[in-house]
């Protein structure tokens, strides 16, 4: 049998290196799938929006440089009473779609973390195709959401897709879903390094699902450059060349982050507020949506006129419907129509607060429409808000109050999602540098700091720990860890020539048991016989017919090799039914022994009372926890007449060096040692009574 190139370069690792290799190969396949997903996800939102806002509405959507495709195209007049009915009308009919696949309403975020750690990572096959058709009509009729959140989910669908056509393992399937997840946002932030950290962070509050990292990167960059192949490589915002780094300036990003964090709370109370008011409408929850777009249509539209009469573009948009985004090129770099001054940050504020209000209805009554575009919105407005200010009170010409636009971004979202590594980069891939590096690492400390029991993803959980999708990861570590080498037995027991005959062989069968037999001759394996194979040449032939272990054996059974891995060879005895499996080297088939199903059984069991131990040597808290655990059991089982005072006390001088028995403790020192906690903190029940006793020993004894 000839290796494969990768077996011959690194046999020790070549197990590992296939798993990876077809789990990159699948992430490919993920990201080419949710990369021509996102491309025709993006270009729908902006065709519906352009004849349903733009052209019926005369809406004029305030857009960030990079967020079209599109030339300009002449508006229709404007049509206030259109422009309340339409976000409500677009949530009715998302709704009545999303009655197949209730799980696609709301932001996508939550939904697709539950996936991820209570089913398995699979998601309906529907989940995909209703996502996108009811983020299409909330969003291109201006819910107030953004398409992060949806594209989260439909890039995770696809990935749970994808992985469930290919049938790999669950483990797999997961790794394939936040592969999904990375090559959704990538496909429509196009930020392919910060999308695929956002999709291993986001599932916890303090963790990393690190095993994903690879597969995310990889569907990531296949889905970026998907979608830059069909619309040009751009970036969402314009921004100033160039942001210096100036000390002086980094008391000023704290201040921001302690606002930032404020507005965040702010954020998730309003959010869930809305929430609970929606969850008591008298209206089915798929129609609960059209209620929040009537709302959203009502509060939007009277600012809408009354900007549009003072800029004089009837219908001016200002990021409130939507995702926003123009709002935040609007703080980054400023517009013609924005006046400076005091009443620039007037204006920002208020959008700022607006649109908080405005997503909040959106989101909060479910509507398909992520949380992702407008917090980095609100963050955003604020960031360039207070850029403003600094920037009137201290008459400093180093302030750009773009940057703390950027700052204000990030900040707020990786605070509240609890992702700040990978809002760190995200806003570093928007602004085409890493010139804001260090005032968004300290803004995103103080943040996280502030935000710490507060999250916008009600699904996440806090570590890996906690998720019922790592319940095994200490016994999976085991058998990734250990070889088929470490455990397999070359003991001749189980080990027949292929002249033995078939008495023979029912001779070496012990009672009550079943074993495997490998036929070996000359050092090479040459087949298999089973237990099976043997009762049936009993019942065809009989004993003591002229048959031999050639004619009963089977020639090509599977066979595992010294350097698989435990966790891969588990699914080998799974399917071959087998409690025991012929260890060869696929070089000239040389025998090695046999994996008994037991030996693997009886090394998780060592290896894990071997890290309880260690754990327990480790850690002084849980050593207490476990020794009271241990004397609190042992005072229950105590009859009642013995009961007393229990005290620990070191080992008596004329004790050290001895036994308690043979310095008769018990008499001399009028009580009974009931257990001895050793130096090393192990709890000895019931002791010894003839152990020497050491100095360093504690004895907990009953008086």
């Amino acid at each position: 049998m000839r290796r494969g190139v990768l077996s011959r370069l690194f046999p020790e690792r070549s197990p590992d290196l296939r798993v990876l290799g077809r789990t990159l190969l699948h992430a490919g396949l993920v990201g080419l799938a949710a990369g021509a997903v996102g491309a025709a996800f993006f270009a729908a939102l902006e065709i519906v929006d352009r004849l349903l806002l733009e052209q019926l509405a005369g809406y004029h959507t305030l857009r960030a440089a990079g967020e079209t495709f599109l030339p300009p195209v002449a508006h229709g007049p404007f049509r206030p009473w259109l422009l309340v009915l339409l976000p409500a009308l677009g949530a009715l009919a998302a709704g009545a779609v999303s009655i197949l696949a209730p799980e696609t309403r709301g932001g996508g975020a939550d939904a697709i973390i539950e996936t991820f750690h209570q089913h398995g990572g699979v998601a309906r096959r529907r989940v995909a195709w209703v996502k996108a058709v009811a983020s299409v009509l909330t969003l291109g009729t201006g819910g107030a959401g953004g398409r992060e959140g949806p594209t989260m989910q439909i890039g995770g669908a696809l990935g749970s897709l994808i992985a469930r056509w290919l049938h790999v393992p669950a483990r797999e399937r997961r790794v394939l879903m936040v592969a999904g997840v990375a090559a959704g946002i990538a496909a429509v932030f196009r930020t392919p390094l910060g999308a695929a950290l956002l999709a291993v962070e986001f599932l916890y509050r303090d963790d990393f699902e690190s095993d994903a990292l690879v597969p995310a990167v990889l569907a990531s960059v296949v889905a970026y450059s998907v979608v830059i192949s069909v619309y040009g490589e751009t970036t969402m915002f314009a921004h100033a060349p160039r942001y210096p780094f100036v000390p002086a300036h980094l008391w000023m990003y704290a201040v921001l982050a302690v606002i930032v964090a404020a507005l965040s709370v702010l954020f998730v109370a309003t959010l869930r507020a809305v929430q609970r008011l929606s969850a008591r409408l008298p209206v089915p929850a798929w129609a609960r949506p059209a209620v929040g777009g009537l709302a959203l249509g009502a509060l939007s539209t009277p600012l809408i006129i009354y900007v549009g009469m003072r800029v004089g573009v009837p219908g001016q948009g200002l990021g409130l419907l939507g995702g926003g985004y123009g709002a935040t090129q609007l703080a980054i770099t400023g517009s013609p129509w924005l006046s400076g001054g005091w009443q620039a940050v007037q204006l920002l504020v208020l959008l700022c607060f607006a649109k908080l209000a405005a997503s909040s209805l959106t989101i909060g009554t479910g509507g398909s429409a992520g949380d992702f575009a407008p917090s980095m919105v609100m963050g955003g407005l604020m960031g360039g808000a207070f850029g403003h200010a600094v920037q009137l009170l201290l008459h400093d010409p180093r302030i750009d109050p773009g940057a703390f636009a950027l700052v204000g971004m990030g900040t707020f979202y990786g605070g509240i999602a609890h992702v700040p590594l990978s809002a760190i980069v995200l806003v570093c891939e928007l602004a085409g540098s890493y010139d804001l590096l260090v005032p968004l690492m300290l803004a995103q400390g103080i943040a996280l700091l502030l935000l710490r029991r507060r999250s916008i993803y009600t699904a996440q959980l806090p570590t890996r720990r906690e998720s019922p999708a790592h319940a095994g990861d200490s016994v999976l570590s085991i058998l990734e860890t250990l070889r088929v080498s470490d455990l397999a037995d070359p003991a001749p027991d189980n080990v027949v020539a292929a002249s033995t005959s078939l008495a023979e062989l029912v001779a070496r069968i012990p009672s009550g048991t079943r074993p495997t037999f490998a036929v070996v001759e000359d050092g090479r394996f040459s087949g298999l016989v089973t237990s099976a194979e043997i009762l049936q040449a009993l019942e065809l032939v009989g004993p003591h017919m002229a048959v031999i272990a050639v004619d009963v054996m089977n020639t090509e059974p599977r066979t595992v090799r010294p350097d698989d891995d435990l966790y891969a060879t588990l699914e080998v005895f799974r399917a071959e039914g087998l409690d025991a499996l012929p260890v060869v080297n696929p070089a000239e088939r040389r025998w090695v022994g046999m994996l008994r199903r037991s030996a693997i059984l009886d090394a998780v069991r060592r290896r894990a009372s071997e890290q309880g131990a260690q754990l327990l040597r480790e850690h002084s808290p849980i050593v207490a926890l476990a020794q009271d655990d241990q004397l609190g059991a042992l005072l229950a089982e105590l009859p009642a007449h013995r009961q007393g005072t229990v005290q620990r006390i070191p080992v008596p001088d004329d004790v050290v060096g001895r036994s308690l028995r043979d310095s008769d403790f018990r008499r001399r020192h009028a009580c009974e040692v009931i257990a001895i906690q050793t130096a090393t903190g192990e709890l000895l029940t019931p002791p010894d009574p003839a152990r020497p006793r050491d100095a360093q020993d504690l004895l907990i004894v009953l008086r």
